[in-house]
């Protein structure tokens, strides 16, 4: 796909049975032109795919490469006329069904390729054609409605203030500072906005930008929607260009180990690519900076690295040469904190991040309705007065702060306790208090 033909025709639209909205899909590449990358990579993966395969036929050297065999015919051809490749055997049903493999120039050349880069994926695609479709799968304006976030967290107790707090910095896709007093469950609130927008989007295997190839793909953080990609491209009966992998909205976490250094290009000495930063991988879906001020760096280091992407939706990137590139930033950046907002940085600093919400600990009737949904779902009966004398036990008469996750983790303790003794199947306040014993430090006596 040229450059030109993005331009004026960038994206079909294709609309998969099990989905409701329209996504933008990248056309099926007819020739090498239309990869966009230079002849010269094209032929360099063939030798080097053709080096580690030792042979294969051009049916499977095409889908190891994700285009049609028809688009490296023609350099499969120039390369037996350059006696670098050579036909093995043939079923008789043209150059796809031929086995090749390299001859021993061919082989030579291919260690001279490998010595220079280790990459021997699908062909990489070129970073204009990737800033287009990042930009076509930006979520659109006024996307999400309040009927969708109730959806969302109809599997957890949340009030009707916190939703209406969540819903404009959600649909913004702004940054995002979420903080408050630790085991509320913020996390967790995050982690279920990864379900909210069920639209598939398209990342590249590997991008090319001025010679270099950035592997994006990551499969831990990506969830492919195509597990047979493999086998769509041996029919040679592509719906898309499989140089692309369509994949659910990327949700990527980073924590204390978090440091600038994973914030950049990654450059492999032995295998000589690079790995995209995770905030290149999240492009299109969510980036959660969690237990924010805990990092090895300062909060300040971290936001400074991102007061330019965060304003202008563009990020810079360092090659090992010194060179840059620019990529897009369209993550929904999310910072979560145990911290005081001042404890993180003064008013300039927090300026930078848009949105703030502060999820404070739940009042009685939450703590009622969270501890309630946990018997039911674990079909564990109670009475009713059990639990109002077990919070004016431990919560009103002691003044100890409630948590959300305080009734999950009193219940899960007397659930074991329950299981371990071979007790009826049913709460009392024997076994509640107990629970409760040793789900908290106590106070150890100085002697």
């Amino acid at each position: 796909m040229s450059l030109s033909v993005l331009s004026a025709s960038p994206f079909t639209q294709n609309q998969p049975e099990e989905e409701t909205l329209e996504i933008p899909t990248p056309p099926v590449p007819e020739s090498i032109t239309e990869l966009g990358v230079p002849e010269a990579m094209v032929e360099q993966m063939i030798l080097k795919t053709l080096y580690f395969r030792s042979e294969t036929s051009g049916r499977e050297l095409a889908a190891s490469l994700g285009v049609k065999f028809s688009v490296i015919e023609g350099m499969m051809e120039f390369l037996k006329r350059q006696h670098m490749v050579a036909v093995r055997r043939s079923m008789g049903l043209g150059s796809i069904s031929s086995v090749f493999a390299l001859s021993d120039s061919g082989r030579t050349l291919a260690r001279e390729y490998l010595e220079q880069c280790q990459y021997a994926g699908k062909i990489p695609v070129p970073l204009e054609q990737y800033k287009t479709l990042v930009q076509y799968q930006k979520p659109k304006e006024s996307w999400l409605t309040m009927e969708m976030l109730i959806d969302c967290y109809r599997h957890m107790v949340v009030t009707p203030e916190l939703l209406s707090a969540l819903g404009p910095a959600v649909n913004s896709g702004k940054s995002f500072l979420v903080y408050g007093p630790p085991g509320n469950g913020k996390t967790f609130l995050i982690e279920a906005l990864f379900n909210l927008d069920p639209t598939p989007i398209f990342i590249p295997h590997a991008i090319e930008s001025q010679g270099m190839i950035i592997q994006m793909f990551d499969p831990i953080y990506h969830v492919p929607y195509d597990e047979g990609d493999d086998d769509l491209a041996l029919s040679q009966n592509f719906d898309h260009d499989l140089r692309w992998v369509r994949t659910r909205r990327p949700f990527i976490v980073s924590g204390g180990e978090l440091d600038l250094k994973m914030l950049d290009l990654s450059y492999n000495e032995v295998a000589k690519f690079y790995d995209a930063p995770l905030q290149l991988k999240a492009n299109n879906g969510i980036y959660l900076i969690d237990d924010f001020g805990r990092q090895k760096v300062t909060p300040a280091e971290v936001l400074n690295r991102w007061i330019v992407p965060m304003e202008r939706k563009i990020d810079f990137l360092t090659f090992k040469n010194g060179t840059k590139m620019n990529v897009p930033f369209e993550t929904f950046l999310i910072f979560s904190s145990n911290l005081r907002p001042e404890n993180l940085g003064d008013e300039a600093f927090l300026r930078r991040i848009q949105y703030k919400m502060l999820l404070k600990n739940p009042d009685e009737e939450e703590y009622k309705q969270i501890f309630r949904r946990f018997c039911f779902k674990n079909e564990l009966p109670f009475e009713e007065d059990l639990l109002e004398s077990f919070i004016d036990n431990r919560y009103r008469g002691t003044r100890k702060p409630r948590r959300r996750c305080h009734p999950r983790d009193v219940l899960t303790h007397a659930m074991d306790m329950m299981r371990f003794e071979r007790r009826e199947w049913k709460l009392t306040g024997e076994i509640l208090d107990h629970a409760f014993a040793s789900c908290f430090a106590q106070n150890v006596d100085d002697e």
